[in-house]
Parts: C-alpha cells; sequence; structure tokens
C-alpha cells in the first residue's frame, strides 16, 4: 500500500504543477482532464496526511507516556485514530470504476404484475426524479410508454450531474447500484378484496457515454426506421412520422424515441441511448471474462437479480445483497435513498477490498 500510496503523491504533486503551466492552462481538453485527476488524488493526498499525523502523535504519546501517565491514557485512542485513518485510506486506494464520474441513462420496465406493476414503475420513476432533485443533478425523460391507469409501461430518463461532482458523487457512482429487479408488495389499487398483491418492475442503469470515441458505431450496421409516435405528447403526436426506431444489426439492440417534436431529436436521443447499451453490454462482457478467470471476484451489481423489496403494509424497504432493511418506505419513495444507495457502496468496498486482500496473499 505504502508504494502504491507515493507514486499518488507524487502524481498528485506533478498535476499541481500541471495547473500553473501554461500550456496545459491554454489546452481545455487537458486542463479539463488535468483538473478531473488531481480531484479524484486529493483525497488520498489529504487521507495520508492526516494519517500521518496520526502516527505522529501515537509516536510521540509512546515516547512520553514512560514519564507522564497523562499521555499512557491518550494511546488508545490515537491507536483508533491510526487504524481509521488506515481503513480510509485503503477505501480510497481501492480501484476506481472508471465509469464512476459519468451521467447515466436509467431505464424502468413494468414486469410481472400486469397494470399493477406499471403503476409501481411510476412510483420507481418518481422516486429516482425526486432523489436526483435532493442531490441537485438535472433530469430529462428521454422516452417513456404509459399504461391505461397512468403508470408506465417503459420510461427512460437521462440523470445528470451539474458541473464538475466530487469523486464518488456522480450518478453512475451512486445510482449504478439500482440496476435489477424490484418488488413491491402491496394492495393494488385494481384489488377490490383487499388483498396483498405481489408484481415487479425492472431497472436497468448505464452511465452515459455521449459522443465519446469509445464507442463506435458503423453507419452500415443501423437499421433506422420512422414512425408515426402515439400517446401524448403535443401537437406532433399522430400527426408526423417523427418517431425514430434504430435497430444495431451487429448485436440486435433495439432502441426507439418518440418524446421529442422533431425526428431528428428523437434522433439523438435513440443515438445516445444505443451508445449507453453498447457501452454497458462491454462492460458486462469484461466482467464475465473476469468473473471466469477469478471464480472469487465478488460483483455486487448483477441485473438480473432481485435485488430489493417495498412492503407497503409495513412501511418497510429491505435490499436483498446488502442485508438493509427500514420501515421508512414512504421517506425512500420520495427520494430518500442516501442511506440504501449507501448500504450499497460500503458492500461493494467490502467485497472490494477483499479482493484486494485475495491479489496480496
Amino acid at each position: 500500500m505504502l508504494e502504491s500510496v507515493e507514486a499518488l503523491l507524487a502524481e498528485h504533486a506533478e498535476l499541481e504543477a500541471s495547473l500553473a503551466d501554461p500550456a496545459v492552462i491554454g489546452d481545455p481538453d487537458r486542463l479539463r482532464e488535468v483538473n478531473r485527476r488531481y480531484a479524484e488524488l486529493t483525497p488520498v493526498v489529504a487521507a495520508q496526511r492526516e494519517l500521518d499525523l496520526a502516527v505522529g502523535d501515537l509516536e510521540a504519546a509512546r515516547e512520553l507516556a514512560a514519564e507522564d501517565a497523562a499521555f499512557a491514557a491518550e494511546i488508545p485512542a490515537l491507536e483508533e485514530s491510526v487504524a481509521a485513518g488506515e481503513d480510509r485510506l485503503r477505501r480510497l486506494l481501492i480501484p476506481r470504476d472508471p465509469d464512476d464520474d459519468r451521467d447515466v441513462i436509467l431505464e424502468i420496465k413494468a414486469g410481472e404484475g400486469g397494470e399493477e406493476s406499471a403503476l409501481f414503475a411510476g412510483d420507481l420513476l418518481r422516486m429516482y426524479l425526486r432523489h436526483a432533485e435532493k442531490r441537485g443533478w438535472s433530469t430529462r425523460l428521454l422516452d417513456a410508454t404509459e399504461s391505461d391507469l397512468g403508470g408506465y409501461k417503459d420510461v427512460r430518463v437521462a440523470v445528470g450531474a451539474k458541473g464538475s461532482a466530487e469523486p464518488g458523487t456522480a450518478p453512475w457512482a451512486r445510482l449504478k447500484y439500482e440496476g435489477g429487479v424490484h418488488r413491491v408488495q402491496r394492495v393494488p389499487v385494481t384489488e377490490s378484496q383487499g388483498r396483498i398483491h405481489t408484481s415487479a418492475a425492472g431497472v436497468w442503469v448505464m452511465p452515459d457515454v455521449g459522443d465519446v470515441v469509445e464507442v463506435e458505431i458503423d453507419p452500415n450496421d443501423l437499421k433506422i426506421d420512422v414512425y408515426r409516435s402515439s400517446g401524448p405528447g403535443g401537437q406532433s403526436v399522430n400527426t408526423t412520422d417523427s418517431a425514430v426506431r434504430i435497430t444495431h444489426l451487429p448485436t440486435g439492440v433495439v432502441v426507439s424515441c418518440q418524446n421529442e417534436k422533431s425526428q431528428l431529436q428523437n434522433k439523438e436521443s435513440a443515438m445516445r441511448v444505443l451508445r449507453a447499451r453498447l457501452h454497458q453490454m462491454a462492460m458486462d462482457e469484461a466482467a464475465a471474462e473476469a468473473k471466469e478467470a477469478r471464480a472469487s471476484q465478488v460483483r455486487t451489481v448483477d441485473r438480473s437479480e432481485r435485488i430489493r423489496t417495498y412492503n407497503f403494509p409495513e412501511n418497510r424497504i429491505s435490499d436483498h445483497r446488502t442485508g438493509f432493511k427500514a420501515n421508512r418506505l414512504d421517506a425512500v419513495l420520495d427520494g430518500d435513498l442516501d442511506a440504501v444507495v449507501d448500504s450499497a457502496v460500503q458492500a461493494d468496498e467490502e467485497a472490494r477490498l477483499a479482493a484486494l486482500a485475495g491479489d496480496g496473499e
């Protein structure tokens, strides 16, 4: 760990010098990259400095303890400070997800349960929109298919940070743990005898890669269809062929968008989602290969996994991956998701720490 920290401290010092370099200042792209990396490393530098101070205080107390009992009494607390500092530094040294600074595209699809599932999908959408509002993120509805009772058969929304997000606080760093099957237990509005039903909705979270060059799409691999949009949306609905459906022939991925007023806008939104899906597929394939190569690897985010249950009669939310439970479902559905997400972040960190410890054996 010491060698790793020293290399990062040296890199941080070089980046700090670069921020005063006129050549870097005059290159917006380079300056943006230097600032991003500098922000990533700053918490590591701060943690190392705090640890150095704690170690120094502990060593001084041990030296003086033989002469003054007051210093001996401070040793246990100082040892705890050193241990806490070492743990914080270890967590900061966990290899970061390269997409953690990205925004996300979030999809919600109704599953088993018919109309009740579509209503639950609407509840989940509101939960994420309220959560984004609480965290100061922007949201934009990309596409939606509404159900007869006001829910959603499927809905797609872009969530973005405003300005540069601190490490670990960008939408992907937080919302990537939301992918999976969400189950609800409650009395549906369509139930006349008051019986509790169980239904589910699926959530898929993808990094929004925008126009990044890593996701190359050959125009010859695309089949683009236009059609007349349907549902709510204003004068353009049912009057012009503004809706767009794009099929990526090599993978079979199909993306459609109809919420924008013009065909061009819908095509741009559809391409944005397509790039995100292809990027996510590449990530999943790489993770699957790594898992096969090393059976002990733990992957916290599994989109096929039933991750959470929302129990309305008991006002309880339960995350099946982390063991998190709380009788405050109403607050969570109103966007207060931080405690739930924090439990997933902590579980992921523990898994990564365990993997690092295994590599060091």
